[in-house]
């Protein structure tokens, strides 16, 4: 019994520990949902096409993100070169 109360203390605590922090799934719900689907009309494969997928958005995303933040050349600036 006291197994028992003393798992289901941890697992609550666990289970509030996963609820704060914040999740950050960009792209993950667009690539799961196209993988699913492709690994569904590729032999009824929906389930591990849509982990590639939304390990694959994810990817993507963070990509994106990366490239957004990095600074510019700036284009308009002179060369010296004849």
């Amino acid at each position: 019994m006291r197994s028992v109360i003393l798992s289901t203390v941890a697992a609550v605590a666990l289970a509030g520990f996963a609820a704060a922090a914040p999740a950050h799934a960009a792209g993950c719900l667009e690539g799961a949902a196209v993988g699913g689907v492709a690994g569904h009309m590729a032999g009824g494969h929906g389930a591990v096409g849509a982990a590639a997928g939304c390990a694959i958005g994810h990817h993507e995303a963070n990509k994106a993100a990366n490239n957004a933040q990095a600074p510019q050349p700036n284009s308009t600036a002179k060369t010296n070169n004849p």
